[in-house]
């Protein structure tokens, strides 16, 4: 997946007090078209097993949400409109797409792929807007199908997807103080300090992060001529940034995605609904407000 894309948390604390013996390792890289930063506090050895394990983690799943990559899972579904026998982890990210469908009113809807192409190569949109509908896509026990002439994006929420398998994995091997950062955020002590940064008006604050997640995301980030990225058939942005902080970065990712295009009212519904921590919204005059 090697879309630019929307994120604009930056870290800025390292690890608070470490017992003797425990040090923070960590490792860079770039996936899922963003920077990747993993970071553990332990003994070196194991530090560095499991970090090489998360690697190889995240080499799998992006290989199954990349739109570029023609033998990934999505490009298969794309391209036939089916996907028989899909991988657990790619059926477990379209139920979760599906769960951020329901409840952000079909404001978060992957269909938009066709919409997206459409605008980048200066075509016409109004044929690819009549393709978009999450609700024609059927997610059944061993199989995926999409509506006619349908394509599906992962974009707006593979990272999220990403970012919980990695915490996950290291918290199972023991690794209870992490911070991973695959375009979204999610780690455990610290505590860490984030800096929220809007493209358009820079740093409009901070949030401290020990034990959750937090996503955000901006229209204005690539552009498709004269229109943003996050796309909708009839919802346009109501803000130049929405951040989402929440348990998971699954939910954080594809809610932070979906709240762009939302007035305040009814993110407060979507809050409520999905249960999340706490929104900050960043409006085009730079006004900052929280939910």
């Amino acid at each position: 997946m090697t879309l630019s894309r929307r994120r604009f948390l930056t870290v800025s604390a390292a690890f608070a007090a470490m017992p003797l013996g425990a040090q923070a390792h960590s490792w860079q890289g770039f996936a899922f078209g963003a920077q990747v930063n993993l970071t553990v506090k332990g003994p070196r050895s194991q530090a560095q097993s499991v970090l090489a394990e998360a690697r190889r983690l995240i080499g799998k799943l992006e290989r199954l949400f990349s739109l570029y990559d023609p033998a990934s899972a999505l490009s298969m579904l794309n391209r036939n409109g089916a996907l028989a026998a899909p991988d657990a982890s790619f059926m477990a990210l379209m139920q979760a797409a599906d769960y951020a469908h329901r409840v952000s009113d079909r404001l978060f809807d992957p269909t938009v792929q066709a919409l997206w192409a459409a605008l980048s190569q200066g075509v016409t949109p109004d044929a690819a807007r009549a393709r978009v509908g999450w609700d024609r896509v059927q997610i059944s026990e061993n199989r995926i199908a999409l509506g006619p002439s349908q394509a599906v994006t992962l974009n707006g929420i593979a990272q999220g997807f990403a970012t919980d398998r990695i915490a996950d994995m290291l918290l199972a091997r023991g690794f209870g103080d992490m911070l991973v950062n695959i375009g979204e955020y999610r780690g455990t002590g610290g505590p860490f300090t984030l800096a929220l940064s809007d493209p358009a008006h820079g740093i409009m604050g901070h949030r401290t992060l020990s034990d959750g997640a937090i996503a955000t995301s901006s229209p204005t980030a690539t552009m498709l001529g004269v229109q943003g990225h996050i796309l909708h058939p009839t919802a346009r942005p109501q803000w130049s940034s929405v951040s989402v902080e929440a348990a998971q970065a699954t939910i954080a990712d594809s809610l932070s995605t979906a709240m762009v295009l939302a007035p305040r009212d009814q993110i407060q519904i979507m809050k409520e609904r999905s249960g999340i921590a706490r929104v900050t919204l960043v409006d085009f005059d730079g006004n900052l407000s929280t939910v």
